[in-house]
């Protein structure tokens, strides 16, 4: 039950988040309602996943641990709107339709389980609010990316940091406060095209270091840039940005408004 130690011990790294009223808000931000589907990933002993069930939304709770997946079939058993798959969050399989995610993952899974979910354009995440350790949710929700696959990231989703999450909000507690992070997905479809060209410019921006993007454009060589120069140069000129921006100092807005403008000059509605 929420807020009762777990029986048995836990599956390695596991911590399982107790708090109920945080849960119920972590549900209320989702937006999850009848007609949606949501993935609990990481499902652990089902708190998560009873909260969302209340929402009237079709419910999908992945856990690897076998013995805890079987308990989740025992406790929802007959539950119409509750499915229980046993499989590792990092290879069950993704919808073709629009889905969300609330959970609370074990933290080692973070940067693969974001590459599932916020790199592949073709999964249709909707959203999501999840529970990740402090720092890993700093640089996820950092308003200057990173690096390339982190910008990349940003240009397609709008990841916020919503709040810290104490240790002894889970049992047992981990080494380190958590947070809520969540995520939206930017409106607008950017075709295949300027996706190459965005991801070409980002890894040329991100090479670069502190180089100002004026610089950077010169070092697009890789694949035959579609855009020339020129024609990119006034897209980051639209976006707000200077040409003599350092690369690495272009925001995640920035970079977003780069890739809306690059995806209608494709004949997309970014």
């Amino acid at each position: 039950m929420p807020g009762r130690p777990p029986a048995a011990p836990n599956p390695a790294g596991a911590h399982f988040l107790r708090d109920r009223g945080l849960i119920a808000r972590l549900v209320r931000a989702s937006g999850a309602g009848p007609g949606d589907l949501v993935f609990d990933l990481g499902a652990g002993y089902g708190t998560i996943t009873t909260a969302l069930s209340a929402s009237g939304a079709r419910v999908i709770a992945v856990e690897r641990d076998q013995r805890l997946a079987g308990r989740l079939r025992r406790r929802f058993d007959g539950h119409p709107g509750i499915r229980i798959v046993k499989a590792d969050l990092r290879r069950v399989p993704l919808p073709r339709r629009d889905f969300l995610v609330v959970a609370s993952p074990p933290f080692s899974v973070t940067t693969t389980l974001c590459r599932r979910l916020l790199g592949d354009p073709a999964v249709p995440l909707a959203g999501a609010e999840l529970i990740l350790q402090w720092g890993a949710a700093r640089w996820l929700a950092s308003p200057v990316p990173r690096d390339a696959e982190t910008a990349w990231w940003a240009c397609r989703y709008q990841i916020t940091l919503a709040r810290r999450i104490s240790a002894a909000s889970f049992l047992p507690p981990p080494a380190v406060d958590a947070a809520q992070v969540s995520v939206r997905r930017r409106p607008g479809a950017t075709p295949p095209a300027a996706q190459r060209e965005l991801r070409r410019l980002l890894r040329a921006a991100y090479a670069s270091g502190q180089e100002p993007l004026d610089r950077v454009l010169k070092g697009r060589a890789s694949g035959s840039p579609a855009v020339p120069d020129s024609a990119l140069r006034a897209l980051i000129a639209a976006a707000g940005v200077g040409p003599r921006t350092p690369a690495a100092a272009v925001t995640a807005e920035n970079w977003h408004q780069i890739g809306r403008r690059l995806a209608g000059r494709y004949g997309g509605t970014g």
